[in-house]
């Protein structure tokens, strides 16, 4: 009972720091979006008005336009980053839990062995072997 326990309350918090990340990486994707929409505006205007513009103006124009590409890949990596970090601490939770379960096993196993050991009933070797079996799940 202990180990359940312990096991819920070890990724009781895993729920909402995922659920932080994925918000998180929804805004990304919405500012993104956005940035993509400025770029599509900005490009309209600079191929509508090129001819008439000068030098400078395409120059800066066109500057803008890198920036807001600068933006989009800056939020790019943010959310690349954000998905590994995620991976990261989902991996790290399934280890623990994997250890966990291992250490588990081994303590319900010894615990069989001695009261097994102590009593030395037949039954309760049967009961060893069932309980390490439904352990695995």
């Amino acid at each position: 009972m202990a180990y359940r326990v312990y096991l819920l309350d070890s990724i009781e918090n895993l729920p909402c720091e995922l659920q932080r990340n994925f918000t998180l990486m929804r805004d990304l994707d919405n500012r993104t979006e956005e940035k993509k929409g400025e770029i599509d505006k900005l490009a309209e205007e600079y191929i509508a008005n090129v001819k008439n513009l000068a030098s400078e103006q395409r120059v800066e124009h066109l500057q803008k336009i890198q920036n807001a590409y600068s933006k989009c890949k800056e939020f790019s990596d943010d959310k690349v980053q954000l998905a590994m970090q995620t991976y990261e601490m989902v991996d790290k939770h399934i280890r623990r839990l994997d250890a966990d379960l291992a250490r588990f096993e081994n303590e319900l196993k010894e615990k069989l062995e001695v009261s097994y050991d102590s009593t030395e009933g037949r039954g309760l070797k049967s009961k060893l072997s069932d309980c390490t079996k439904m352990v695995r799940f």
